[in-house]
């Protein structure tokens, strides 16, 4: 059976002010998840699921329907501030989304297999993609999972401060924990480090492992996944601003021995457009990867 991949294109993209998800970047207008869906074609995935909101449907079908519906299964699910949850009668009401957690929730009733879940707007590298899908064709089971680890200081905007999973392992490359650490970024002194919430700035080791939110899981995770969610919206109901991440589910699955995940590192560069001035950096990124020939002119 082959592997469902799920891209979350549901956010609101605030600090890029517009619809990344859908923004031209490419040599050919192509938007950063085609390339994505390119390398999962390419890799053996059979299905791609996309998570969007309903006001953002029409220009992202208008971006996407029909240029490579001939070459892998497409379906959508949508993901609003209050898309019912089976458990929860009701969510609280709520300005922002409810997080990645909740984005893969939402995508229950399209995923029948073994699935990877990925950002929207973030390209993961040639190499992620076959890694993952063997991964998932023949090692994933209902307590094995994996992600892709990428090296922090590949993972780094130099257009202002990112958030990043960092990755605690064993000696086995098993994870242990993803602590999720905000205001990352590389300092004058050529140091990276994070802030915490009292403002004061950490180390962190260039080194490091970190989440990009490229996960690996079984299709059975569903009912773990909504009951963390059920006791994530009981508890920080009142918090308008509390996210529900797929690395808190995993870190509680983990450390509670109902799973064990592997992590996969990963050293290629990332790309992504978390600020509006990162565009024109990744568009000379996918031109050079053109010219080296590692993408053709058109992918489609």
């Amino acid at each position: 059976m082959k592997p469902t991949l799920l891209i979350l294109a549901a956010g609101i993209g605030s600090r890029y002010g517009g619809l990344k998800q859908v923004d031209s970047i490419g040599p050919g207008g192509e938007a950063i998840i085609e390339y994505s869906v390119f390398d999962a074609i390419r890799s053996g995935f059979g299905k791609v699921v996309f998570v969007i909101r309903q006001s953002i449907e029409a220009d992202f079908k208008a971006k996407f329907s029909g240029k490579f519906d001939q070459q892998i299964a497409v379906d959508y699910v949508f993901q609003e501030m209050d898309t019912p949850i089976e458990g929860l009668s009701t969510l609280p009401p709520r300005e922002k989304p409810w997080g990645t957690g909740h984005a893969v929730l939402v995508a229950e009733q399209a995923i029948h297999e073994p699935f990877a879940v990925i950002n929207a707007d973030d390209y993961y590298g040639i190499t992620a993609f076959p890694a993952m899908a063997g991964f998932l064709i023949k090692n994933c089971t209902p307590d094995h999972y994996a992600m892709i680890g990428y090296v922090l200081k590949n993972t780094l905007s130099d257009n202002g401060a990112v958030s990043r999973g960092v990755c605690a392992m064993n000696e086995q490359q098993m994870l242990t924990a993803i602590d999720e650490r905000h205001k990352v970024e590389r300092g004058p002194n050529g140091v990276v480090h994070y802030q915490d919430a009292e403002g004061r700035l950490h180390p962190l080791a260039d080194e490091n492992l970190v989440s990009m939110n490229f996960f690996g899981f079984h299709h059975t995770i569903f009912p773990a996944l909504r009951q963390h969610f059920i006791e994530f919206v009981h508890a920080n109901g009142d918090k308008p601003k509390a996210e529900f991440y797929i690395p808190l589910f995993v870190t509680r699955q983990i450390q509670s021995g109902a799973v064990r995940m592997s992590v996969i590192p990963n050293s290629e560069q990332w790309y992504g457009v978390t600020y509006q001035e990162d565009k024109s950096v990744v568009q000379q990124a996918f031109s050079q990867l053109t010219a080296a020939g590692k993408y053709p002119m058109k992918l489609w």
